[in-house]
């Protein structure tokens, strides 16, 4: 039996995240329901997801966050890891990040997920967390390389050159479905809202959709901006929302696990994705599994992923946002008609099928 071994990076780096969510939901299927024998090699991890696993899938322990011992335990992991490997190769090392440093035995093959090319897109908001070269010889080294785009594939082999027929395209999936909506409490918001989910570097594009809002009376008094995700407000998002006439009881922040986010998708009256660029859009299927209309910009991975499930503005232009955006809300039909259109499209992704399609992957190093 072929072993598939996952590394340690991303349930070091994320206690919740898009990126350990995708491994955990591909391993434990794969383990699950594939010939493969499945390890995740995470000897020092702050992931929750980790702690769902079945008992024997992870090897490692789970430790608090604490930031002054977060870098020993990252070396400490990564040694153990590099030892563990070559101690007991194993046919294939998915590796779950981006390190300069290849922890696998020579008889091991290498596949590596590429999520965007954000850092070569934006240098000026990433070349602090993100080392290009760093994520050249990650591609350079990998026998296979998955791309949850075809938009990130194309993106890819012009940027850093690959090959073509290195690359694999497999989509995402949701982990929320329709029929949790029975079981979710009410959201934390009475009023009527539109909600955004996720962090907001520049290239999020959040500060558009804040004058996208403002530059409406009838948004403005009619709904309030939800957020949740990242970082609190930054005092200039306060202060452009207070120069742009916002109330600051109408732009609110939440942070929380998925029960609270699913409570929020469930109570929006359309989910907003500003992005410049995506390397695939997770929250678009989160919207659409949970009967939120869509309205987003029509940009990079996002038409591929929302298909015409999804009503789209130009994302430079704050005009086009807000007259998307009031499209949507102001027409239960047109809503409606969206939330139908989601219902349909959402079934084109799954974690089964990105489980399966990522065997294949596998097999074809096999």
């Amino acid at each position: 039996m072929a072993k598939i071994v996952y590394d340690y990076q991303t349930f070091a780096l994320q206690k919740y995240g898009g990126i350990s969510r995708y491994f955990y939901e591909i391993a434990t299927w794969i383990a699950a329901k594939s010939e493969f024998e499945v390890q995740i090699l995470a000897f020092a991890y702050l992931n929750q997801y980790l702690k769902q696993c079945p008992p024997g899938l992870v090897t490692g322990f789970s430790v608090p966050r604490i930031p002054k011992v977060q870098k020993p335990l990252s070396i400490l992991s990564r040694e153990l890891s590099r030892l563990f490997l070559h101690n007991n190769p194993p046919e294939i090392l998915h590796e779950t990040f981006y390190s300069p440093r290849n922890l696998a035995s020579k008889q091991t093959r290498i596949v590596t997920t590429i999520y965007d090319m954000m850092p070569e897109k934006f240098p000026e908001i990433f070349a602090q967390i993100f080392s290009t070269e760093v994520r050249r010889q990650c591609v350079q080294r990998a026998d296979r390389i998955i791309c949850i785009s075809e938009h990130t594939k194309s993106d890819l082999i012009e940027i850093f050159d690959v090959d073509p027929m290195k690359v694999s395209v497999v989509h995402l999936g949701s982990s929320f479905k329709v029929n949790d909506l029975a079981n979710l409490p009410d959201p934390p918001v009475a009023d009527p809202y539109i909600l955004y989910v996720g962090t907001r570097p520049a290239c999020k594009n959040f500060d558009r959709l804040l004058k996208a809002y403002a530059a409406s009376n009838r948004l403005k008094t009619d709904f309030k901006l939800v957020c949740f995700g990242g970082d609190s407000p930054r005092k200039q998002e306060l202060i452009l929302a207070q120069e742009l006439g916002v109330n600051e009881n109408n732009f609110l922040h939440f942070s929380g696990d998925d029960h609270l986010l699913a409570s929020l998708y469930k109570g929006a009256t359309a989910f907003i994705y500003p992005s410049l660029y995506e390397g695939f859009g997770i929250p678009l299927l989160e919207a659409m599994s949970l009967r939120c209309p869509i309205v987003c910009s029509d940009t990079s991975s996002l038409p591929e992923v929302a298909g015409n499930a999804a009503d789209y503005f130009d994302p430079y232009e704050v005009e086009s946002m807000t007259a998307a955006i009031e499209k949507v809300v102001y027409s239960t039909q047109r809503a409606q008609e969206l939330i139908n259109l989601g219902d349909e499209r959402v079934k084109m992704f799954s974690w089964e099928t990105c489980a399966r399609k990522t065997c294949e992957v596998y097999r074809s190093l096999l």
